[in-house]
Order: C-alpha cells, then sequence, then structure tokens
C-alpha cells in the first residue's frame, strides 16, 4: 500500500519577536501602554518604568506573602523569582524613608527597598496571557477596578495620590512589610551555627 505524504502545513505568521505564532513581547509592551497608560523599555524582557504612573516597594519574596497575609487592599503584586514587586502611587519612594522613621524602623536594616524616579521592574505577561519558564507573574493583576480608565488604585499616603480616598493605606502596607522583613532577618539569625561570629551581633528591635 502506498503512503501518501501529507502537504506542507501553512506556517504560522511571525510575532515581533521573531516568534511563529504565540503571544509576543510587543504585544505585552502595547498591552501596558494603551491598556494602563504606563510606560515600558526593551522587548526581551519587557520593563515597566518606575516614577512615572507608579512606584515599587520591592522585598524578598517570603516576606512579602507574609505581609499579604495581613492586609486587605493592594495594589498590583508582582513575583520575579525570590523578588516581590509591590506597585504603590508614584512619589512613595520618595516618601519611604520619612515613612520608616514616622514608623520607628528607620534605624533597623532591612531587605525593603523602594523604586521611583529612572527605576524599573520586569514585566510579567499581562494577565491571561501565557509567559515563558521563569517569567515574572502577576500575584495580584493591574485591572483597572469597575472599569475605570488609568489604571488600578495603588497605596497612598492619605490624601497623597488617591482618588476620592480609595486607595488602600500606604503605613499599614509598608508596617506589614516591614515587619516581615525583619521577622525574616531575625529567624535566619536564629539557624546561623553558634561559631558564626555575626550571630553574636546585637539585634534592634522596633
Amino acid at each position: 500500500m502506498a503512503l501518501t505524504v501529507p502537504p506542507p502545513r501553512t506556517p504560522l505568521p511571525a510575532g515581533r519577536d521573531g516568534r511563529a505564532g504565540g503571544d509576543t513581547r510587543g504585544s505585552w509592551s502595547q498591552w501596558y501602554e494603551q491598556r494602563l497608560g504606563w510606560a515600558t523599555a526593551g522587548v526581551a524582557p519587557v520593563r515597566l518604568l518606575t516614577g512615572l504612573r507608579f512606584d515599587a516597594l520591592v522585598v524578598p519574596a517570603a516576606a512579602g506573602h507574609a505581609a499579604l497575609r495581613r492586609v486587605g487592599r493592594t495594589g498590583p503584586v508582582a513575583l520575579m523569582g525570590e523578588r516581590m514587586s509591590l506597585l504603590v502611587a508614584a512619589g512613595s519612594a520618595d516618601e519611604l524613608p520619612g515613612l520608616l522613621d514616622w514608623l520607628e524602623w528607620g534605624q533597623i536594616a532591612l531587605t525593603l527597598t523602594a523604586l521611583g524616579t529612572d527605576g524599573r521592574i520586569t514585566a510579567p505577561p499581562p494577565p491571561g496571557r501565557p509567559g515563558p519558564p521563569g517569567a515574572a507573574v502577576w500575584l495580584r493583576p493591574p485591572w483597572p477596578p469597575h472599569g475605570q480608565e488609568g489604571g488600578p488604585v495603588l497605596p497612598a499616603l492619605s490624601g497623597f495620590g488617591s482618588r476620592g480616598g480609595d486607595a488602600p493605606d500606604l503605613v499599614r502596607l509598608v508596617d506589614a512589610v516591614a515587619t516581615e522583613c525583619h521577622r525574616a532577618r531575625l529567624t535566619r539569625a536564629r539557624k546561623r551555627p553558634a561559631s558564626d561570629d555575626s550571630a553574636a551581633q546585637p539585634l534592634a528591635f522596633s
């Protein structure tokens, strides 16, 4: 019986990044820029620019997960490897040192940083779209609430950056994150071998 060779398959159209079919990194940028009005840079990977429409609190993933269990509403939250980025109102990065001092965390070494002007974070795929292995992911996606234009409501100081007073509380979020960062530091210190000289160093408490 003769074998019938099937005709060649029609190739799928190539995406903007050169890959056949599938989602493209260029379309990610378009989604963020057109849907949310967020500035982006680069293609592989796409980066979201901070200091314009939002800033970002960057913390270890474990501390971030613990903080999210303690607080209610937040802004969008992205996870990239072992680091978590919590999006907050633009200008919050400049307010963070003073806010930590006011909350009595200012003299304590914390694994908490803030990205503002000229900063950037790795963009996860837009919600509902697949990404390559190891890509950043949205833990709390940036959907505008109730169809509002201009992006999601972001944590802000009272009277600063909030829309009609409906923004989540930045003070509570920073305090929760700082608490969990410090708690993780104390846990690591307890687990150090007794021979580790650094374990003898005093730790600050709030």
